[in-house]
């Protein structure tokens, strides 16, 4: 079935006259409007998305396609702005909100010759990483619809694991890329803060948030990025785990991490080196400090630009999440400048100690996808694994660095390669030969 081939794969069969995109995209419509895919979509763009592809199919038979994903259709995760189509970010909040224009980064793929599916469904204003939302629908895990599916960019996960996506965009302010991906065993990169523009992205954290792509492979991703960057596809060929230097992080990334998440990382590390990485394994004493300013940092920005919003519909919001931004009016300004300074410094630490290996590696996550709907009835379970789910994740971004997880062959668990910031390329030339590794 076609509808599961991942993205660059769709692309080259595209361009070689054996895919249509007109009909591709009436497969994945037609797919999308079931009952399942209205767990996974909180819209479709259907004249968007065959108009798109009628474009690309003439394109292809003039034989003048934009480029490797020119004609392949894609989901959007429902915080992307989207010209005259609703984008709600999960929210009862910005219910009925239309944009004018679509996001920067949206508009720079269509450009590329992509086509938009749809939006997805979300957590709430992307505020949690479990991916369950009562407000507007908690989209099913793909290896049993009663867990949870990841979040917040639960339904972009989903749309491709599923197949009604060749790939999806999501974004990533402390895992929301990584934790679904790995939860449906996915390829997802978190990109480092800055590097592609958030202009027409619904913000959660200014100062963490981040766009990425989720996809089946390594080379999806990174013709992804290409594309919202405008630029072409980074030099993938001849990759080689041969030499590489890696550190295991040990310490933090491993209290409380359960058993299966475990099996499957040390499994996917014992193939990295059988493919000639030298592997090492330390603990960095910044780890743990810096991670400690995740509750001065993150909710303290979230309340600060949503306060407004929240309070004057308080009711509107499912009541875990509503919340999780109120737990930030309580940080003072002092403290709140004073974390950021702090962490500067722990920054420049973990860059210098760690700048002679080619990545750092972590489970993706600790646990294994909840049950979704204890989630939803047990606060103290939400909140526990909540804070579990992402603590590995917001490594990443609390280091400011540029993150790839992979699917390790154990079902729902990753591995994470975390790279220094800005250095995209190379970290998915590397993730291209860890994927090779991990077959």
């Amino acid at each position: 079935m076609t509808r599961n081939l991942g993205a660059a794969e769709q692309g080259r069969l595209i361009a070689a006259g054996k895919l249509d995109p007109v009909e591709q995209v009436e497969a994945y419509l037609e797919a999308a409007a079931s009952d399942e895919g209205a767990r996974i979509y909180a819209r479709l763009t259907p004249d968007r998305a065959r108009s798109e592809a009628l474009a690309a199919h003439r394109r292809a038979r003039q034989g003048v396609l934009r480029g490797p994903l020119d004609g392949v259709a894609i989901s959007w995760k429902d915080l992307f702005d989207s010209a005259g189509v609703a984008t709600e970010a999960g929210s009862r909040l910005l219910e009925g909100r239309v944009p004018e224009a679509d996001a920067e980064v949206l508009a720079a793929a269509t450009l590329a010759g992509t086509v938009c599916l749809g939006k997805t469904h979300m957590t709430e204003l992307a505020f949690s990483g479990l991916g369950v939302n009562p407000s507007t629908a908690t989209p099913p895990n793909v290896h049993d619809p009663r867990l949870a599916p990841g979040g917040s960019s639960s339904g972009a996960a989903v749309s491709v694991a599923m197949g009604l996506a060749a790939a999806a965009i999501g974004s990533d302010t402390g895992g929301s890329v990584r934790i679904p991906s790995a939860w449906n065993d996915l390829v997802g990169l978190k990109t480092t803060h800055g590097r592609l523009s958030t202009r027409g992205v619904v913000p959660l954290c200014k100062r963490f948030d981040t766009v990425g792509p989720l996809a089946r492979k390594v080379e999806d991703c990174a013709h992804l990025l290409a594309v919202m960057e405008g630029r072409n596809c980074p030099d993938l060929r001849d990759a080689s785990l041969q030499g590489a230097r890696l550190l295991v992080l040990e310490g933090l990334p491993f209290e409380g991490t359960r058993a299966a998440p475990v099996q499957g990382f040390e499994e996917a590390v014992a193939r990295f080196e059988k493919a000639g990485a030298a592997v090492e394994r330390g603990a960095l004493p910044m780890v743990a400090p810096a991670m400690d300013l995740s509750g001065i940092l993150f909710a303290p920005e979230a309340y600060g630009l949503w306060r407004d919003v929240i309070e004057a519909n308080p009711d509107k919001m499912y009541a875990l999440i509503r919340e999780r931004f109120r737990g930030g009016a309580g940080v003072s300004a002092a403290d709140y400048v004073k974390g950021w300074d702090d962490l500067h410094r722990y920054r420049e630490a973990y860059w210098e100690a760690t700048a002679g290996y080619d990545a750092v590696l972590v489970p993706t996550a600790p646990i294994l996808p909840p049950d979704a709907e204890r989630l939803l009835s047990d606060r103290a379970y939400f909140e526990s694994e909540n804070l579990l789910a992402l603590r590995n994740t917001r490594i990443g971004n609390i280091f400011g660095l540029c993150v790839l997880t992979l699917p390790t062959g154990y079902p729902a668990t990753g591995i994470s390669l975390m790279a220094a910031p800005m250095q995209e390329d190379r970290l998915l030339r590397l993730g291209i030969a860890a994927e090779a590794a991990l077959g």
